[in-house]
């Protein structure tokens, strides 16, 4: 039996990059997703691949409406909704404080919290009714920069801590009825974008040497997909099998919290030791 067999989940950000690896694992394990974003083409790709078991929502996570349209058009297409996966996100490519301009500065702290912890926030309250009715839960993408200084800027990185709180806060509101956890995901090689307001807009994290660095600085050296991330909210999306789990957040970044201060990992030279013949 699939993991979510029966489940209709509302996943935000989710036609392109972790979101999209997340509506892909969801169908596969049995659910129908509902999808808001922003980009109509991406979107039309989506239901071009899923068809019927994905439903497109065109709009922005910081405008309540479009998440209540999202929220709508789930239950009147699949009769219910039992996860809502609050994803959708930008970066600020670790943009320092003293790099902002204190005229952008405004602008830019609007837009970073608005999609990042805001748009989070309204597709919850949202969700909620339906959710209540189906004794559901969240799972909100939060990141290694909700724990670890220097994986963003001052903006992100302010954003991914409040989101912990958020997800601790809204476990208590919500239970006992409605569970609420977070995925904190590491690197991934992805169309994440940055700020309009700080001319990010059209950087893609794809730009930066993503897989170099993460060989040189986690335990686990290879370049993390979009899919070894997306089992984390398969676990918590499950009403089977996290019916007990709430306020919880997974850390799937790798290692990077128990990275050596000299070398990433200690084991590089277990396999010789003690795997004879091993060629790994």
């Amino acid at each position: 039996m699939n993991w979510l067999d029966g489940h209709v989940a509302l996943v935000t950000g989710g036609a392109s990059g972790l979101g999209r690896s997340i509506v892909k694992r969801f169908v596969e394990e049995g659910a129908r997703v509902a999808v808001l974003d922003r980009s109509s083409e991406k979107l039309e790709a989506l239901t071009r691949e899923f068809g019927a078991e994905v439903i497109p929502c065109c709009g922005d996570v910081r405008n309540y409406e479009d998440n209540l349209s999202a929220v709508s058009n789930a239950l009147k297409t699949f009769g219910r909704l039992d996860a809502f996966i609050g994803n959708a996100g930008i970066w600020d490519y670790q943009t320092a404080l003293a790099d902002i301009d204190p005229d952008c500065l405004d602008e830019a702290f609007n837009e970073v919290m608005g999609i990042n912890l805001l748009g989070a926030m309204k597709g919850a309250r949202a969700a909620l009714p339906a959710l209540l009715e189906a004794r559901g839960s969240v799972v909100l993408t939060l990141s290694n920069a909700s724990f670890y200084v220097n994986g963003g800027g001052i903006l992100y990185t302010a954003s991914k801590f409040a989101g912990v709180g958020v997800v601790r806060q809204l476990a208590f509101e919500f239970a006992p009825h409605v569970r609420v956890n977070g995925v904190a995901p590491g690197p991934l090689q992805s169309d994440l974008r940055g700020p309009q307001s700080l001319g990010l807009a059209d950087q893609s994290i794809t730009s930066l040497p993503m897989a170099d660095l993460v060989a040189q600085h986690s335990p686990l050296p290879d370049m993390p997909r979009g899919e070894d991330y997306a089992s984390a909210y398969v676990l918590l999306a499950s009403s089977r099998h996290s019916r007990a789990t709430t306020g919880a957040i997974l850390n799937v970044d790798g290692g990077v919290g128990v990275r050596g201060l000299v070398e990433p990992a200690g084991g590089n030279g277990l396999l010789e030791r003690f795997c004879e013949g091993s060629g790994e």
